[in-house]
């Protein structure tokens, strides 16, 4: 199956790229994306993740053609 990542703001910066596309098989969760996209980088604890532009919780399932998003919160003043 195929998945794309998109990596928004401060994160963006430091993985130095904006998406991937992805191929895996079987169950996949928003987590297992996150270590096949970055095995080098451990998940920052205050990263929100999405799919197809919904919040979801790091082990939600993702399946073929989901966009999985990864972003730092936003503040406002």
């Amino acid at each position: 199956m195929s998945i794309k990542v998109r990596y928004f703001a401060s994160l963006k910066e430091s993985i130095g790229r904006s998406e991937d596309n992805l191929e895996f098989s079987g169950l996949t969760t928003v987590a297992d994306v996150w270590r096949s996209a970055n095995p080098n980088k451990t998940l920052p604890d205050n990263i929100l993740t999405a799919v197809n532009m919904d919040y979801v919780e790091l082990n939600s399932a993702v399946k073929d053609g989901d966009e999985v998003a990864f972003f730092p919160p936003v503040t406002g003043g």
